[in-house]
């Protein structure tokens, strides 16, 4: 084991038995779940729509074509690449939270599509009113939280996590940068020349 591996192990056991509190195992739980978290991502949705309208016809499938792109990175590519043993399997005494089946644990997609979600919701909320930037700060703290909780259960490193956010950092600069160069390029130009025209 190299030397980052080894500091990578080390933080982890600090984390997945030092950060420990009973209080918080369901909370942990639930974040780290999709179906346990699912009216999260309703209450989400909701409100982008709400404060969005119309708008949010776009920025929805946006978020959900970047959580398919950065899942695909992590757990089609990154994981069968680097093929990284999970922590609760490779380490003892590891606090080990859910039955976790076998398979590989780098990058963490739990943090990218967390990541991905954040990383969108901030561009397109950013500069709105104070209840959208509120908004944006709920749901980054959410994708921290997503993120420790991977760890917390006992599942990934933290440079699995970390790999995660950067993966999803990534895909969302992708997505992002694509709308708006078709949006630049189609929408913009169409509507200058159809005005134009009148």
């Amino acid at each position: 084991m190299g030397g980052l591996e080894q500091a990578d192990a080390w933080l982890f056991q600090l984390l997945n038995h030092g950060l420990v509190r009973p209080e918080l195992d369901d909370l942990m739980l639930m974040l780290t779940s999709p179906k346990l978290s699912f009216h999260l991502f309703v209450l989400f949705g909701l409100f982008i729509f709400v404060r969005k309208g119309k708008d949010a016809l776009y920025v929805v499938p946006l978020i959900l074509l970047a959580i398919g792109l950065a899942d695909y990175t992590a757990s089609g590519i990154f994981k069968p690449l680097f093929q990284r043993v999970r922590p609760c399997f490779a380490l003892d005494g590891v606090r080990l939270l859910v039955d976790q089946t076998r398979s590989w644990s780098f990058a963490s997609s739990h943090a990218a599509n967390s990541t991905v979600i954040a990383s969108l919701v901030w561009l397109f909320f950013w500069k709105g009113e104070t209840v959208d930037k509120a908004f944006a700060v709920v749901v980054i703290f959410y994708a921290a939280m997503v993120a420790f909780s991977r760890i917390y259960i006992g599942v990934h490193y933290p440079g699995d996590v970390l790999g995660g956010i950067v993966i999803g950092l990534a895909c969302a600069a992708v997505i992002y940068t694509a709308f708006a160069w078709f949006v630049k390029n189609f929408i913009h130009q169409r509507a200058m020349r159809t005005g134009g025209a009148e």
